[in-house]
């Protein structure tokens, strides 16, 4: 695996540190929760009584999604046993069926909770044959590859949904 920049690349002084932390979005004090706003339902593809399934907008990837629970809760810590159950299925489900897009070597499943307090993960495809993006390096390939079209991207989205 390699990042697609070249070298030589420059270590630079981690920024100062923020505490206390500002409030993420759905957390008091932050912005409104976005899986539990009325617009939610803008990028889904996929939908069943625990989960949501969402197109992430633009990506250079597309395949790329995010499945949140309905239920709003923070993290694994917080999820309750009924959804608990669910999530390991739900997951093959997705990868499944990112899979069946085809011409995809691996997908991989990252959690970030930096942006947002409502419990999510992302399932990224990364291209068949494209070793050199393999693991965490997938991430800033993708940020340095042309984005996907819009066509692209629902196009994608479409399939994952029937495969679901």
């Amino acid at each position: 695996m390699t990042l697609p920049y070249a070298e030589p690349l420059t270590v630079i002084a981690p920024a100062q540190l923020v505490v206390p932390e500002p409030p993420r979005r759905g957390e008091e004090g932050g912005e409104p929760c976005f899986p539990c706003s009325d617009h939610s339902d803008d990028n889904l593809i996929w939908s069943d009584d625990i989960w949501t399934l969402h197109s992430p907008g633009q990506t250079a990837l597309p395949g790329s999604v995010w499945l949140a629970s309905r239920a709003h809760f923070d993290s694994f810590a917080d999820m309750p046993p009924d959804v608990a159950a669910t999530f390991g299925a739900v997951c093959g489900r997705v990868e499944l069926a990112v899979l069946a897009l085809g011409d995809v070597g691996r997908v991989h499943l990252y959690r970030w909770g930096d942006g947002g307090a409502h419990f999510h993960v992302w399932f990224v495809p990364r291209p068949l044959g494209r070793l050199d993006m393999s693991g965490a390096h997938l991430m800033a390939w993708e940020d340095a590859m042309p984005a996907a079209t819009e066509e692209q991207i629902a196009e994608a989205g479409r399939r994952i949904s029937a495969a679901m």
